[in-house]
């Protein structure tokens, strides 16, 4: 039963490498499709021994993804990002899960251990954050419409016990350059609905909608535990609905500017 890890990159010369070896020694097929990296990210991959593929920039990631998933040959597809990590213990578990004859799931959940500038969030919804990354190859597609969709099993999914580490942002730098990517996707989906744009909706998407979502993850999602990082990490996921609501509103404007925050990287 052959397992294949498949990547989607972009400048991901800080991470890919600690990303598969994290699973080189579970893995028989890596594939990586990389988004025109201008940085080493494919030659980094490449002396890995990954299978390399340089494509155009997509508007949504998961585009991309998905074609990195199709031209996998394994019996069993492992999607990772190149800023997370396979610990040992959940790479002994997957093994075991793939070399398994009698393994009726046709797909996994696995939690992720998030770390936000180096803490490891342990509130404000981010534990254990599960999401499905490894399942049969045929029986697991992603619907390409959202930044945030899971992936879609055909049959049974079940859960590993062991979770992966996740660092999305080392620094509060990466942390903004991820978050300018998002906010532009939520109105890249907000011009697609067609949404209001009144003084009505320009309240809630400003002031009611930022300010309840901070207090819902500090408070009701527990994000006070993690202290000033907590702190930091609710007040900005609220501030994503003011900055893509006013990206919507420009491109309505200006519909010249969408162009510009799609092929910003």
């Amino acid at each position: 039963m052959k397992l294949s890890v498949v990547l989607a990159t972009f400048n991901e010369e800080k991470n890919i490498a600690e990303c598969l070896r994290s699973v080189k020694e579970i893995v028989d097929e890596i594939i990586v499709f990389d988004e025109s990296s201008t940085d080493k990210t494919r030659e980094i991959a490449e002396s890995l021994g990954a299978k390399v593929f340089k494509v155009k920039h997509e508007p949504l990631f998961h585009i991309t993804k998905q074609k990195a998933i199709d031209s996998a040959t394994g019996d069993w597809i492992l999607q990772l990002d190149a800023d997370e990590r396979v610990i040992p213990a959940l790479a002994n578990e997957i093994r075991k899960v793939v070399e398994s004859p009698k393994e009726k799931n046709n797909g996994f959940w696995i939690k992720r251990k998030n770390y936000f500038l180096g803490h490891w969030m342990k509130g404000s919804g981010m534990w254990p954050d599960s999401t499905i990354r490894l399942f049969r190859r045929g029986k697991g597609h992603l619907p390409q419409v959202s930044v945030h969709e899971q992936a879609q099993i055909d049959g049974s999914v079940g859960t590993l016990e062991n979770p992966m580490e996740h660092h999305t942002a080392p620094t509060f730098n990466k942390y903004l350059v991820n978050a300018n990517r998002y906010t532009t996707l939520t109105a890249l989906e907000l011009e697609n609905k067609k949404y209001p744009v009144d003084v009505f909706h320009l309240f809630w998407w400003s002031t009611a909608k930022p300010l309840w979502t901070f207090v819902m993850l500090l408070i009701r999602h527990r994000g006070i535990r993690d202290g000033m990082y907590g702190f930091v990490f609710d007040l900005f996921s609220g501030l994503h609905f003011p900055i893509a609501y006013f990206k919507y509103w420009q491109i309505l404007n200006n519909p010249s500017v969408k162009n510009k925050l799609i092929n910003w990287k």
